[in-house]
């Protein structure tokens, strides 16, 4: 009867029997050896993966907080450029109304510059007017001196005729009265005498007519050097006056053309400034066009920066994914679990 041995089923305990026994086993554990090395390639290609996911990932995070980093400073920057840029825009009106002022001014400055120029010429016109006529006074003033420098030797001479006139007259007078005298004591003295007393008489009265002439044209004399002193006091007072005129006129001329060149001198100042200021106001706006395009640049770099963060976060989102799905592939949810609580710390 046969005996049982095991699976090798019943029969003899021939060395056939247990030879393809141990085959069969052998074969079995070729097969389940075979296994143990696919899936232990499997399992390193799969923590190859998974490592290389890994790098990714934390690649993808650096990325992502590089980029996030790169769009905070860039909107620094945008913020800061736009500042800048109303900073420009302020000085640029601020220049602007400088350079208006300044324009102003230099517009008054010439105005008043002219004004002075006219006023300093009509002064020196004055002025030249009052020399002429001082200079004409004086003359007028030596004629009237000089007239009344005849006029007092004429009243002289006039003076001395009468004097002489009514010596004359006495005298005449005295020859008539020794002739009547004669004619009386002696008028035996016939004819001759009273001719000659007659003769006496008329030369007397002839005298006396003189000297009366004499003395008018002396009073005349005398009232005429009186006029004419008079009228040389008054041309001198005048000559005088016109003098002094004369020269007011030429210190006003000399202060107006003084004004005249203070104020073409703040005119040229003026519009020294106007011409700075609208300098001024041209780089002003040329500063605030440029922080607006710096604003406008820094903004774009902004939005790029914004955009590069997210497209790093989708993409580290995207790593992790793609590390879970290489893990599930070869272990379960658990196992899966458990690895990447080790993973990096726990992160993912």
């Amino acid at each position: 009867m046969p005996l049982y041995r095991g699976d090798g089923g019943a029969g003899d305990a021939s060395t056939d029997a247990y030879a393809s026994q141990i085959a069969t086993y052998a074969q079995t554990a070729t097969t389940k050896a075979n296994e143990a090395s696919a899936s232990a390639s499997a399992a390193s290609a799969s923590a190859t993966a998974a490592s290389t996911a890994q790098t990714a990932a934390e690649t993808a995070e650096t990325n992502a907080e590089t980029a996030q980093a790169a769009a905070e400073t860039a909107q620094t920057a945008a913020e800061l450029a736009e500042t800048n840029a109303e900073t420009a825009e302020t000085n640029a009106a601020a220049s602007a109304s400088a350079a208006s002022t300044s324009a102003s001014n230099a517009a008054t400055s010439a105005s008043s510059a002219s004004t002075s120029a006219t006023t300093a010429t009509t002064q020196a016109t004055n002025a030249a007017s009052s020399a002429s006529a001082a200079s004409t006074s004086a003359t007028a003033a030596a004629s009237s001196a000089s007239a009344a420098s005849t006029s007092a030797t004429n009243a002289a001479s006039s003076a001395s005729a009468a004097s002489t006139s009514a010596s004359a007259a006495s005298t005449s007078a005295s020859n008539a009265s020794s002739s009547a005298t004669a004619a009386a004591a002696s008028e035996t003295a016939s004819a001759a005498s009273e001719t000659a007393s007659a003769a006496s008489e008329s030369a007397a009265a002839t005298s006396e007519t003189n000297a009366a002439a004499s003395a008018s044209a002396a009073s005349a004399s005398e009232s005429a050097a009186a006029t004419s002193e008079s009228n040389a006091a008054t041309s001198a007072s005048t000559a005088t006056t016109q003098a002094t005129n004369a020269s007011n006129s030429a210190t006003a001329a000399a202060t107006s053309a003084t004004n005249a060149s203070n104020s073409a001198s703040a005119a040229s100042t003026s519009a020294s400034n106007a011409a700075t200021s609208e300098t001024n106001a041209a780089s002003s706006a040329s500063a605030a066009s440029t922080s607006a395009t710096n604003a406008s640049n820094s903004a774009s770099a902004a939005a790029t920066s914004a955009t590069n963060a997210a497209n790093s976060a989708t993409a580290a989102a995207t790593s992790e994914t793609n590390v879970t799905n290489a893990l599930t592939d070869y272990y379960t949810s658990a196992q899966v679990d458990t690895l990447l609580a080790t993973i990096d710390g726990g992160t993912y």
